[in-house]
């Protein structure tokens, strides 16, 4: 009986440990979507202006993958749904302490 306990206690810790912790929102280059349409997406996703946008997906481009955002983990799953739901290529990644 005490080990389901436990069991419940470490999950509970764990699940509120990964809400604490920082994540990282990664946009991976994609064969489909053209540069402007990246740039367009990440201002609009993002509100960032539109120099910062052309650098993140002059990033994307050329190194394959850029983090594009990162901040709390609900935050994150947000922009990367919104990401995807404009066909991007977007996944958030946990930042290592």
């Amino acid at each position: 009986m005490s080990s389901d306990i436990d069991e419940i206690t470490i999950t509970e810790i764990k699940t509120e440990t990964d809400l604490e912790s920082t994540w990282n929102v990664i946009v991976y280059d994609d064969p489909v979507n053209l540069m402007s349409f990246v740039t367009l997406i990440i201002q609009r996703v993002f509100g960032y202006p539109k120099e910062k946008a052309q650098s993140l997906m002059l990033e994307v481009h050329q190194d394959g993958q850029s983090v594009v955002w990162t901040g709390i983990r609900e935050q994150a799953e947000l922009y990367v749904q919104q990401l995807q739901g404009y066909q991007l290529l977007a996944a958030m990644k946990r930042v290592m302490e």
